[in-house]
């Protein structure tokens, strides 16, 4: 790690094989807050990174527990997600998160319009496509990811407008896989690609392809699980009305992938956010009036070294940084990329003490204890 900022306290102890944790207080605007740093050193071949989930886009649940279920040494929330829905009242919040997923290889899901995520507002020039992911080659970047995908009938070829994610853009047609969970889809035809709060549209349809064929279709959004290899198609607006000429037995083929933007590496592990830091400058037009509990993650020496921060959040901590003094901080502790996660009460790190059964949790949450998250960054080390 590189040298701590100026006129902090720092301590720091093995994880395990590549992976470093320490503690340091951070001298800012509001007072002096107390940070836990992983140092993840991704050139040690006995060491991984791959993104924290429940098993579904559309579920929660404890960095702690995800962390264990997967045998990770230790571990931090991730993404920012779709936590309440006071605007749309009886419409279920789906615990989705904003931006692009991949696990292991695997895309889950694509990121949602700007104008629905949550969190604060976005730096200029940055968007809900953003991402932070290590590639196959095991090298940490900052990258862009969008949905390229369409559904084809006998008739037409639509572009493809979403991917197991909480809200689709307007006139849209989105796909939902057996990843998604079991939670409604209802909220994905609300709001607009402007505004989160705006109404749910009164012009949605849906229909299940099963094998290639429509075995099923309705008027408004279900919920249920959906087994694997089925395909349940999600329109509103223009979308609804070209799925709404869909009858059952029509064939119909989808297609979609995650296209990087700056990358041609494929990516092993995906998590979305927003950059703070890009080739050691803080980007343009970041926040430093308001001080938060946060979680950043940063990028070293040329991608082989990543570094995972959180904030305490308990009430005696609770000072935070706000978000162009985290640019600040982790371009101090050696980063020349930095990318921004979700902050506040989900801000959780977690490490395994060597020789334990499972991790503990090495930060002060906001709430007093974990908030039950989407996904996270784990960090895997093997003897």
């Amino acid at each position: 790690m590189g040298a701590p900022p100026a006129g902090a306290a720092q301590d720091t102890s093995r994880i395990a094989p590549g992976v470093e944790y320490t503690e340091l207080d951070i001298p800012a605007a509001k007072g002096v807050a107390h940070a836990h740093v992983l140092s993840v050193d991704l050139r040690d071949p006995r060491v991984r990174v791959d993104l924290l989930h429940p098993g579904a886009v559309a579920a929660r649940a404890a960095v702690s527990r995800l962390a264990d279920s997967r045998g990770a040494v230790a571990g931090v929330n991730g993404d920012f997600f779709n936590i309440t829905e006071t605007q749309h009242p009886g419409v279920e919040a789906t615990g989705a998160s904003v931006g692009p997923a991949i696990a292991s290889g695997h895309p889950l899901k694509s990121g949602v319009p700007d104008g629905q995520r949550f969190g604060p507002a976005l730096p200029p020039g940055t968007s809900t496509k953003d991402v932070l992911g290590v590639g196959v080659d095991r090298r940490a970047r900052i990258d862009s990811l969008a949905l390229d995908g369409s559904v084809r009938t006998a008739a037409a070829r639509l572009p493809l407008g979403g991917l197991n994610q909480y809200a689709l853009p307007v006139g849209s047609v989105g796909a939902f896989t057996s990843l998604w969970g079991s939670v409604s889809r209802v909220r994905a035809t609300c709001g607009t690609d402007t505004d989160r709060a705006a109404p749910c549209s009164a012009d949605t349809h849906e229909v299940t392809v099963q094998n290639g064929r429509v075995v099923a279709s309705a008027g408004t959004p279900g919920s249920g699980p959906i087994a694997s290899g089925t395909t349940v198609l999600v329109g509103r607006e223009a979308g609804a009305q070209q799925l709404r000429k869909l009858s059952q037995g029509d064939h119909v083929r989808i297609r979609h992938r995650l296209v990087a933007a700056a990358s041609w590496v494929p990516y092993r592990f995906v998590v979305g956010g927003y950059p703070v830091l890009r080739g050691g400058e803080p980007l343009a037009g970041l926040d430093d009036a308001t001080s938060a509990v946060r979680t950043a993650a940063g990028i070293a020496d040329g991608g082989r070294r990543l570094l995972l921060l959180a904030l305490d959040g308990a009430p005696e901590f609770r000072t935070g940084l706000t978000i162009a003094e985290v640019a600040a901080t982790m371009r101090q502790l050696g980063s020349v990329d930095a990318f921004s996660l979700d902050g506040g009460g989900s801000t959780t790190l977690v490490a395994r003490e060597p020789g334990a059964a499972a991790v503990s949790v090495r930060n002060h949450p906001s709430g007093g204890a974990e908030r039950p998250v989407p996904n996270g960054i784990g960090v895997f080390s093997r003897p």
